[in-house]
């Protein structure tokens, strides 16, 4: 491919950011081991909701946590559709973001 083509797309998305990718397709569930407690089902399910929030708020272009206050958080998640997230979640996104440089 002519390296023209690779800049001229580059420059494209670069000026208009996608905010979700709809190519994808979710895995398929399976259900959760039975037997341990309670917590450690709201917390592993926290958890999963803090990592799609942290995913798409990268997609989007947030790549510090600073930039990501609860209430920009909470308007991510009703974007892409997931129940908006408590404090501890929104504090959990962050630690991501902040951890994963």
């Amino acid at each position: 491919m002519p390296a023209a083509a690779l800049t001229s797309k580059s420059k494209r998305n670069a000026s208009r950011p996608v905010l979700i990718d709809p190519t994808y397709a979710p895995l398929e569930k399976r259900p959760l081991p039975a037997g341990r407690p309670r917590e450690w089902y709201i917390t592993h399910n926290r958890r999963l909701k803090a990592m799609r929030l942290a995913i798409a708020l990268l997609d989007s272009g947030v790549y510090l946590p600073n930039q990501a206050g609860n209430t920009r958080i909470r308007s991510m998640a009703e974007d892409v559709g997931i129940h908006p997230p408590s404090d501890i979640t929104c504090h959990m996104v962050r630690a991501l973001m902040r951890y994963s440089r």
